[in-house]
Formats: C-alpha cells, structure tokens, sequence
C-alpha cells in the first residue's frame, strides 16, 4: 500500500508530496514539529502533544493552521489512510512560503505536513530488553530548546557521531558538566539512593510530553524524583540510566562512553516504567 501524507488540504501519495521550494521551513528552519506514537490507531497523550504544539507556534508568532477539532479530524484521517494500528505520526507547521527574507511575511498562511508511519512493537521491545549503547557530546544547540523546531542539525551530528562510534544514541553534556538530554529524549539517572533524577525544565531542555506522563505515573508510587542536574560522573555511577520520548517511550542506557552502567543490562525500575507508560498509554488514546 502506498503511504498518504497531509499536505496544506490534501491527501496525496507520500512519494509525489511536497511543499514551495521558498517554504520558511526548508530555508530558515521556520517551523516547529510534533510526533504522536500511535497504539491499536489512536493517538497516545494527544492533548500533550496539541498543549506544546500550541506553545510553540506562539513562541515563534506562527499563525495556527486550523482549529484544534479540524486538526484532529486530519490527524485520524491520515492514520486510517496509512492503516495504522501501531505506530508514528509527525506533524509539521511552517511559517508559509514566500520570498526570501529574513523578516517575517506579511499575509502568508503557515504550511501543514502530515505524514504517518508503522511501527513494529516486537522491534522497539526487544530493544528495550537489551537497552542502548551512547556517547557523550557537548550540547551546542540553541538556547531556546524548549520550543519543538525543526532546527535538529546539532542532533543531527551528534546522532551521527553516535553511529559512527557504534551507538545508538548521545546524552548532551552542557559546559558545566551536566548532562541536558538525549539526542531527541529526555534523560533520567537512578542514583545510588534509588532517587530518579532528571533535568528541570529550567535548564533549556525540551517539556518532553512522554516525560509529563512518566511524571504522572511516579506520583502514585513510592519512588522518589528529584529534578536536579546530574553529572557524567554520576550517570556512570547510577544503578539505571534511561531516556524517555514518543519514539522511543521508556528506553534503558546500558553503556555510556564505553563504561558499562551496572551490571550491563536494562534496570528494574526503567522496565517497569516501560511497561506502566505502554499500559497508561493504550487507556488513556
């Protein structure tokens, strides 16, 4: 079956979509993004998701496209078309097309994708079984991470970085020492003391939706969570180390650096943690 994307009011063959060559988005990275995981066709923490959307585009004084019950009209219509039980959905909003020029456009109407994608569960679990393997890098993005744009090119090189060196996946280092996030995740430690620590959203980090429900379900357990700088040293260090994103949901580091973190193998708590988002995830879409 050929895939369907959303392009700007009409749904049109993945492999013929496009957008004008003096979109905002492909020559500024004039634009903010959004990915749903989708679990048996419905979309997982959906208002989350629209929230920061919202917040973005307000951040940037990007006009919204449309409203939000016509948004997600689309955003199912795309999933029916590409048959979607399991799987992704990424959305992209622009500022609009129109000639090039620093300065915002006057009467131009933001650019809309949507596209859509399968995901094979039994994939993602087995990786999760094993846990990943990253590196270190110095965190060299932008000082306004907090808003969700497509400017990714200091990800981009880190991700790179972390294959070339046989990983999967970096942790930002900031110039203090402290580790930020992962390449597109948040990132968590459980220290020695059986704390789980991860970075305020004061410190230039993305509000990760996934990371507000991993929140939510820690405030009914016993498990305490601080939010509060942690250093390489300390990650080393940690009984468990894991990332969280829509993506990639509650993911295990195992080896930072080529240091093993424990005993090599994914930790109880991030594998519970696992299991507990998936659960809340498919009743709550």
């Amino acid at each position: 079956m050929s895939r369907i994307a959303y392009v700007d009011g009409r749904y049109v063959r993945h492999a013929n979509a496009c957008v004008h060559i003096e979109d905002r988005g492909y020559q500024f990275a004039d634009a903010v993004y959004e990915v749903w995981s989708v679990f048996n066709g419905r979309l997982a923490d959906t208002q989350g998701h629209l929230d920061r959307l919202d917040r973005s585009l307000n951040e940037l004084r990007i006009e919204t496209p449309m409203t939000r019950p016509a948004l997600l009209v689309v955003l199912y219509e795309v999933i029916r078309r590409n048959r979607i039980k399991d799987g992704m959905v990424y959305l992209q909003v622009s500022r609009g097309a129109a000639p090039r020029d620093h300065f915002f456009p006057a009467g131009v109407k933001p650019t809309l994708v949507i596209t859509a994608r399968s995901v094979d569960r039994k994939v993602a679990a087995a990786k999760a079984e094993t846990g990943i393997k990253v590196i270190t890098q110095p965190d060299i993005r932008w000082g306004r991470c907090d808003i969700k744009t497509v400017g990714l090119l200091p990800n981009v090189l880190a991700k790179q970085a972390a294959k070339d060196a046989g990983a999967s996946d970096v942790l930002f280092v900031d110039s203090e020492g402290f580790i930020t996030e992962g390449g597109s995740a948040n990132a968590y430690i459980v220290d020695q003391a059986g704390v789980i620590r991860t970075r305020s959203l004061t410190a230039n980090i993305l509000a990760g939706i996934t990371r507000a429900q991993l929140l939510k379900i820690l405030g009914s357990t016993d498990i305490q969570v601080k939010e509060e700088a942690f250093s390489v040293a300390q990650a080393l260090g940690a009984k468990e180390v894991f990332v969280t994103a829509a993506t990639s949901l509650v993911m295990p580091i195992v080896d930072i650096d080529g240091h093993k973190i424990a005993d090599g193998k994914p930790g109880p708590v991030a594998t519970a943690l696992r299991a507990a988002y998936i659960e809340n995830a498919i009743a709550n879409a």
